[in-house]
């Protein structure tokens, strides 16, 4: 069902609302990414300059640990990017929702894009669910209204990453090893995987990602991670293949 919203004002703070439970689980996340940074021997200004600049959690933490291994500067790249493909899947799937906006608001959108923020639109907004026709002035202001819903849960959930990096940056050792908050970066990720996997296909495909991680631990410079994330995609797409007749 359409989110029942009456105006932009109300859209932006429902996002922020809707989201902020999220939020919650964000920041110990954001404290370790940065943290990590500083640990790695990272210069914080720098550590903060690929926090703008990457915003992606798992991303950061993966080229973190490469950078510690001196990995290569094509290891590295080739690693963010197979560990953010994702985005590519996620922007796909709301293309249609943002297909009206300019191309500068598009460009903030992309940017903005993670899977907290992927998650939340797609509950709320559900593919093909609409109650007008397409075109009308009822729609076009279900789309406005889609559009501020969006940025206002985005936005803050971009604010608090920032914040939460920032801390962990430059306040990270002062938090005691023995808080053991690495747990939060797993959770974080379960929590938004879990309730997406609806179907056989899903099942399967999150368990062979699993299995190859397990099995490809021992791989250098976080080989293992990309072995893993190839082997679910590949399995997905050939399972998708097999279900949907080739017309």
């Amino acid at each position: 069902m359409l989110l029942p919203v009456n105006s932009t004002r109300s859209a932006y703070f429902r996002g922020l609302s809707d989201i902020t439970p999220a939020v919650v689980g964000l920041i110990p996340f954001g404290m370790i990414t940065g943290a990590a940074a500083t640990a790695a021997g990272m210069d914080p200004w720098l550590a903060l300059g690929m926090s703008f600049i990457i915003y992606a959690g798992a991303s950061q933490l993966a080229a973190i640990s490469l950078l510690i291994q001196h990995a290569p500067a094509l290891v590295v790249v080739a690693t963010i990017l197979v560990v953010n493909l994702r985005f590519m899947m996620y922007s796909a799937a709301i293309a249609p929702q943002f297909r009206h906006l300019s191309a500068r608001k598009k460009w903030l959108f992309s940017y903005l894009l993670v899977d907290h923020a992927f998650a939340l639109l797609s509950a709320r907004f559900p593919p093909g669910d609409t109650t007008q026709k397409p075109g009308t002035k009822a729609e076009q202001q279900v789309k406005k209204n889609r559009d501020d819903y969006y940025f206002g849960g985005t936005s803050l959930l971009w604010v608090m990453w920032q914040i939460s990096n920032a801390v962990g940056v430059f306040a990270g050792t002062l938090i005691p090893g023995n808080w053991s908050l690495d747990f939060a970066i797993p959770l974080v990720f379960l929590a938004l995987v879990l309730p997406a996997l609806q179907s056989r296909t899903h099942w399967l495909t999150a368990l062979v990602a699993v299995t190859a991680a397990a099995f490809t631990t021992a791989l250098p410079m976080k080989l293992g991670l990309i072995t893993a994330a190839v082997a679910g995609v590949a399995v997905g797409a050939w399972l998708d293949s097999r279900a949907v007749p080739v017309k």
